[in-house]
């Protein structure tokens, strides 16, 4: 199902994911993991939990942010030894309670949770098959394909053999974890790496997350990221590390992890995210240097690249917009010609910053140009004399299979737009995306090209897919 396009909607990550492995307080502790994790989802949100008592799986699911979907009566119902979690955007596929995660199937008197994030790419070529076979799917999700499939070898083995017979089939991007009718935790990264997903432990007991962040709030202790290809199965004899059957050298975590979708307080494949983005700040100032009065961000988006830019030009730094942090998701506008007022609602200029300055705004990306377009109308009509935008990533030009939601090339202006075309579109007296070859430098890993997915930017893609497939069965 087509989404439809909102102004000014910025990029979205499919989802975050969460598991801890027998704890007393299992469910309170997956629900502030979730919450720490917020950014990545909110749609929707889940916990399952194993409590050991006959085999079965107990979840409570609903629609919107995690601290409106749980109260304590919640946690406390469902609480018990093992447990997963979700929090949930939909980059296709219906935003709807059938659709929120974790996603639990009943086989044998046995139960399975999965909690997903990405997009299989074959999902849709593998639903046909199974449905071929009798299958019957509950939802759109791609999620529930790979639950078919490891149900369907379950009958024929053991659970490692049936996770291993399962990812075989699967392409794509994903970062999962499965909680066991017996309690046990599995965590999968997919051979390319493309979703971040890491290992910690809280008082000896096994964690994974999609970020590290959830595991400062929670006061776990980071010990490593999940290798591409990797998959850990934790259960009572402890932890055990396996290899994916399609496991290989190459790395493609997503670097727009680093540009937007993660916390800044995450580090991901050993780089700090805040660090990172301040990097590609600087980076940007030594590509596009213009004399002005004051470099400031979009926030909170452009906020540590600014910093970073700000550093390297001896341009000072200021807010010149101030957020309002209290506005609700379900904001609606009033008319069709108020169009713009969600997006001034969210941002206010400081007039007396702006006024009669020459400015330097610094944003992480621009993908359909609308919220920019609206914010530099808002500062001309304040009296900036000049706006000089510069944009800490490269354009985005091709569309994203692997997860995130600009799934069309139509969505994309700067492939529909050459830079002195979309200048003068969005009011501005210049405009400079930083290079590839200047994020890829600033990221100061070894053999950048190898180790990132930059399909957005380029149009190469580390796995391929059906470009006719619209990613109508993704979760």
């Amino acid at each position: 199902m087509d989404k439809i396009l909102i102004p000014g909607k910025r990029p979205k990550d499919e989802c975050g994911v969460f598991g801890l492995y027998r704890h007393p307080e299992a469910a309170k502790i997956s629900y502030f993991g979730l919450y720490a994790l917020q950014h990545r989802g909110q749609e929707s949100a889940g916990i399952s939990v194993n409590r050991g008592i006959n085999d079965k799986i107990f979840s409570h699911t609903g629609m919107g942010l995690v601290p409106d979907i749980f109260n304590i009566e919640d946690l406390e119902r469902i609480e018990g030894g093992s447990a997963i979690g979700h929090v949930r955007y939909s980059t296709t596929g219906d935003s709807c309670i059938a659709n929120a995660q974790p996603f639990v199937v009943n086989h044998r008197h046995r139960s399975y949770a999965l909690a997903h994030n990405g997009n299989l790419v074959n999902a849709h070529l593998l639903r046909e098959e199974l449905e071929a076979a009798g299958s019957i799917f509950q939802t759109t999700m791609d999620s529930e394909v790979f639950l078919h499939l490891f149900i369907k070898n379950l009958i024929k083995g053991d659970i490692e053999n049936a996770v291993l017979k399962a990812v075989s089939k699967i392409e794509g991007a994903y970062s999962m974890v499965i909680l066991t009718c017996k309690g046990e935790i599995i965590g999968i990264k997919d051979p390319n790496g493309f979703r971040p997903l890491a290992l910690g432990k809280l008082n000896g007991h096994y964690v994974l997350a999609s970020e590290t962040c959830a595991f400062d709030l929670i006061q776990a202790e980071f010990i490593r990221e999940l290798d591409p290809g990797e998959i850990v199965i934790i259960n009572e004899d402890g932890i055990r590390s396996i290899k994916h059957p399609k496991a290989t050298a190459h790395r493609s975590l997503c670097i727009f992890e680093y540009i937007y979708f993660a916390r800044p307080d995450s580090t991901i494949a050993g780089k700090n995210v805040y660090e990172m983005r301040k990097a590609h700040g600087k980076r940007l100032a030594q590509e596009s240097h213009v004399d002005a009065d004051l470099v400031m961000p979009f926030p909170d988006s452009g906020n540590y690249a600014a910093i970073g830019y700000a550093e390297e030009s001896g341009i000072p730094f200021e807010m010149g917009m101030i957020r309002n942090h209290y506005v609700g998701r379900s904001f609606i506008q009033p008319t069709q010609s108020m169009r713009d007022f969600a997006v001034r609602v969210k941002l206010n200029p400081v007039r007396e910053i702006i006024k009669g300055k020459d400015i330097i705004i610094i944003e992480d990306s621009i993908i359909r140009g609308t919220t920019a377009k609206t914010r530099v109308k808002a500062l001309r009509e304040l009296g900036a004399k000049k706006i000089h935008m510069r944009i800490s990533c490269p354009p985005h030009k091709f569309p994203c299979y692997y997860g995130i939601d600009f799934s069309s090339k139509g969505e994309l202006i700067a492939a529909q737009k050459p830079l002195p075309e979309l200048t003068k579109y969005l009011g501005l007296d210049s405009l400079h995306y930083l290079s590839i070859e200047g994020m890829l430098s600033a990221s100061g890993v070894k053999d950048p090209e190898l180790n990132f997915c930059k399909a957005c930017f380029d149009g190469s893609y580390p796995v391929p897919f059906d470009p006719n497939f619209t990613k109508q069965c993704m979760g």
